[in-house]
């Protein structure tokens, strides 16, 4: 069965730098280092990051606006590419729509997308560059 937990949340944002500005008005600390094109935030047992939505939709392939993609994904991070294949038939099977298939990702992971029932996208995602705890928290190191 799949795990019951949210690794990380991101928010697709129009301007990342005033989105950054926001964040960091609230208190809340980036991780460093600091990365241009996406901003990291450790959250408790959780992950917040920011990424251009036009980028956003691009990367889960389906076109930004208001039809089709809300600006939001939830990510579910696993263990292994093996994982990522197994958690996608689960989802499918339970009534999720396959959005991308499970693949190689430009960041250096592997990553699939599926839309729930009601068309939230999670994403899932083996990231080699944060590493999951044997209780499944994720830890954004830099």
């Amino acid at each position: 069965m799949m795990e019951q937990r949210l690794t990380l949340v991101t928010l697709g944002v129009a301007d990342l730098e005033r989105s950054r500005r926001f964040y960091a008005a609230l208190g809340w600390n980036e991780i460093e280092p600091r990365q241009g094109s996406v901003a990291f935030f450790q959250l408790n047992g959780i992950g917040l990051s920011l990424f251009p939505r036009t980028e956003l939709a691009k990367d889960a392939q389906v076109p930004d606006g208001a039809a089709g993609f809300a600006g939001i994904t939830l990510a579910h991070n696993l263990r292994s590419e093996a994982e990522v294949d197994a958690v996608f038939a689960e989802m499918v099977a339970a009534g999720a729509t396959a959005v991308k298939k499970p693949q190689k990702v430009f960041w250096g992971g592997y990553s699939s997308y599926v839309a729930d029932p009601d068309g939230h996208l999670w994403e899932l995602a083996h990231n080699p560059f944060f590493p999951l705890d044997t209780a499944g928290n994720v830890t954004l190191a830099g």
